[in-house]
């Protein structure tokens, strides 16, 4: 590919980077007081993270069974508030164990 034809992708994804960071700095002034609003922003990281992991929890392993496991031993884990890391290391644990 010759670097003439690679350039316009690269204006474009840096204009649209750009454009999401910019435009609500542009358009909202001030606190946002709305409580529906402020719930749905303050959740999006998690269903995003959410959204990537857990279909490769279970696709990742030779046989779904264990990354379902895994994924439940992970939500009880987190049920009982334990932190991100000792959840993780469990969810590794069981996974290897039932390969």
């Amino acid at each position: 590919m010759n670097q003439h034809s690679i350039l316009p992708y690269i204006i474009i994804a840096i204009l649209v980077t750009n454009l999401i960071r910019i435009l609500p700095m542009a358009l909202i002034h001030g606190p946002i007081k709305n409580r529906f609003i402020r719930s749905f922003l303050y959740y999006v990281p998690y269903v995003t993270l959410a959204v990537m992991t857990f279909p490769d929890m279970v696709l990742t392993t030779p046989t779904p069974l264990p990354g379902i496991a895994a994924l439940l031993a992970g939500i009880i884990a987190a049920w009982f508030r334990l932190g991100l890391f000792p959840v993780a290391i469990i969810c590794c644990l069981i996974a290897y164990l039932m390969i």
